[in-house]
């Protein structure tokens, strides 16, 4: 796997080349200290991923993304480089709409010192991203086909409250869910409760984010609090998040927490998931795009209480990693585009039911 750096800081490109040339396979073939010189040798060079940095001069970051958005040239995929800053976040998540695939925290602390874990969450979604393009068709001759047997549509049972929304995402998915939750009308019934794979202060943005575009008010979960219908949560960035229903009371709880310290992915969306069996036909789980199987654990209880569980259909994914291992154990009802999961809250609605029916 071929890997272009573009960053203003030469201790950065040094750092980030020796972090990924320690696992096998990656190769460093260049880098570039400001966008247009990175331009300049995605075209000559074609690397397969780009991590890029946004603050640099000459040319910055975002303005790469929306050149490479452009180009009908190779369109290689991007992995941002984002200080771990208000601002920094808040630019990331605009990259991620721009096209750029996943975004990693910017600590040159932790790179300069090669920690190990720094440099596998590197390594990872570098290895994740890396056979995918920026392009609308990137998608196409890579995600495998959906499982015969598996639905393309589907429709929520008739005479079935739901009560609760719980949803996982990862890589690709902060524009994404920007799609499918501004779907939902202002009269939804149900708590919506977000995992998304980010650190918190990129939590903290995409909530506020959301908040700015969904019909929903949009709460950053970070302590144990009460949930109600019609509000969405997005779960603090580094710690797990789980609902529990309330016996007898018709109500939720949301509780945040470091446990299992441990996870590989923080929140868990085994976690989240496996928390809502208790709402059990009651629910409904969507898993969006994301790398490894998080959550796929999870939905095994979710699934055998009752509960209904959609997935990102594959063309449409930034990495067909989390839907398609709950797809492939039998665990999904559907596979559905972001637009059709959109389509299928809206169709939850009291409203929109009434109207139906009607």
């Amino acid at each position: 796997m071929n890997i272009l750096i573009i960053d203003d800081s030469a201790f950065m490109r040094k750092a980030l080349t020796l972090a990924l040339e320690s696992e096998p396979g990656m190769k460093v073939i260049d880098t570039a200290s400001n966008g247009e010189d990175g331009l300049t040798k995605i075209a000559k060079l074609k690397p397969d991923v780009v991590t890029l940095d946004i603050e640099m001069p000459v040319m910055d970051g975002l303005s790469v993304l929306r050149k490479l958005k452009e180009a009908t040239g190779h369109k290689p995929a991007v992995i941002v480089c984002s200080t771990l800053t208000t601002k920094g976040s808040m630019t990331a998540l605009q990259a991620l709409r721009l096209g750029a695939a996943d975004v990693i925290g910017k600590d040159p602390d932790a790179l300069g010192a090669q920690r190990a874990e720094a440099r596998k969450e590197l390594i990872a979604k570098v290895r994740a991203v890396g056979s995918r393009g920026m392009g609308d068709s990137k998608f196409l001759h890579v995600a495998p086909p959906t499982p015969v047997g598996v639905r393309r549509e589907f429709a929520w049972p008739v005479g079935t409250a739901c009560e609760m929304v719980v949803v996982g995402s990862s890589t690709g998915g902060p524009p994404v869910l920007e799609t499918v939750l501004s779907a939902i009308p202002k009269d939804f019934a149900a708590p919506v409760v977000v995992a998304q794979h980010m650190p918190v202060l990129f939590t903290r943005s995409m909530s506020q984010r959301l908040g700015a575009i969904c019909a929903l008010p949009v709460d950053h979960g970070e302590g144990d609090t009460m949930l109600q219908p019609g509000r969405i949560v997005i779960i603090e960035g580094g710690k797990h998040g789980r609902v529990h229903r309330l016996a007898g009371t018709g109500r939720a709880r949301l509780e945040i927490s470091p446990r299992p310290a441990d996870a590989l992915y923080k929140p868990s969306v085994n976690e989240l998931f496996a928390s809502a069996a208790a709402f059990g036909k009651h629910c409904l789980g969507v898993m969006l795009t994301g790398m490894g199987d998080d959550g796929k654990k999870g939905s095994e209880p979710l699934k055998a209480a009752g509960g209904v569980i959609v997935a990102q259909a594959p063309e449409t994914c930034a990495v067909y990693g989390m839907p398609r291992a709950v797809v492939e154990g039998g665990l999904a009802s559907a596979a559905l585009t972001p637009d059709q999961l959109g389509a299928l809250l809206r169709s939850v609605s009291p409203a929109t039911r009434l109207r139906a029916a009607a």
